[in-house]
C-alpha cells in the first residue's frame, strides 16, 4: 500500500499533448509564410528558421513525455497510446522541417499553385490535430468525445483533398515540365508536402483509438 502511495501519478502528459500542438500548428503556419513570401529570400529564411524553431521545441516536448512515461506508473490513457500519439505528432514536425529543408537543398527557385495548397491544406490539418489533441482530457464528455471524432473525419477528409491536388499537380507537371531537373525537384516537394497530411491522418486515426477505449 505505501509503494502505490510512493509511486507517481498521472503526471501532466495531456499539458504537455497541449504543448506539442501548438508547435505543431505554429510550425504548419510558419511553413505556409515561407511558401507565401519564398522570393523574398529575408522572409523565406525567417519563416525556415521559425519552422526549424517549432521543430525543435516540439522535440523537447517529445523526450519529456518519454521521460514521464518512465516515472509515472498509473498514466491517465494506455502507455502505449501515449508513446504512439507523441511520436506520430513529431512526425509531423519533422516532415515539416523536411521539406522547408528539401526546397533549400534542391535551390527551390519558386512555388507552384500546387505548391501552395497542400501547404493550405498542411495548415488545416495541423491546426484539426491541436484541436483533437485539446480535447484528450475531457473524453469523459459525450459532446467532446463527438467532436474529437468529428475532428478526426475532418483530418481525414482533408488528407483525401490531398491526395487529388497531388494527383493532379503529378499529373501537370509531366505533361507540362519540360525540365527534367525541375520536374524532378517538384515531384520530390508534392509527395513531402502530401505526406504531412498522411503524418496528420495517422494521429486523427490513433486519436479516434483513443476515444473509442476511454469515452
Amino acid at each position: 500500500m505505501l509503494f502505490g502511495k510512493l509511486l507517481p501519478r498521472d503526471g501532466n502528459f495531456f499539458e504537455l499533448f497541449n504543448q506539442h500542438g501548438k508547435y505543431i500548428a505554429e510550425g504548419a503556419r510558419a511553413f505556409m509564410s515561407m511558401l507565401q513570401y519564398y522570393s523574398t529570400a529575408d522572409l523565406r529564411e525567417k519563416y525556415a528558421s521559425e519552422v526549424d524553431a517549432a521543430e525543435r521545441g516540439a522535440d523537447k516536448v517529445t523526450a519529456e513525455v518519454n521521460r514521464l512515461l518512465h516515472r509515472t506508473f498509473i498514466t491517465p490513457i494506455d502507455r502505449e497510446q501515449i508513446h504512439g500519439l507523441i511520436n506520430a505528432m513529431d512526425d509531423i514536425l519533422d516532415l515539416l522541417q523536411d521539406s522547408s529543408e528539401v526546397m533549400a537543398l534542391y535551390d527551390v527557385q519558386h512555388v507552384t499553385e500546387d505548391v501552395i495548397r497542400l501547404g493550405e491544406i498542411s495548415v488545416k490539418c495541423a491546426e484539426r490535430v491541436q484541436h483533437a489533441v485539446s480535447l484528450l482530457p475531457r473524453l469523459s464528455q459525450a459532446e467532446v468525445s463527438e467532436a474529437a471524432i468529428k475532428t478526426c473525419e475532418e483530418i481525414d477528409r482533408l488528407e483525401s483533398d490531398a491526395d487529388r491536388v497531388m494527383r493532379s499537380a503529378m499529373s501537370r507537371l509531366f505533361r507540362e515540365e519540360e525540365n527534367t531537373r525541375e520536374l524532378i525537384k517538384l515531384k520530390a516537394i508534392y509527395e513531402h508536402l502530401e505526406s504531412i497530411s498522411d503524418r496528420c491522418e495517422d494521429v486523427a486515426n490513433l486519436i479516434e483509438g483513443i476515444v473509442l477505449e476511454n469515452s
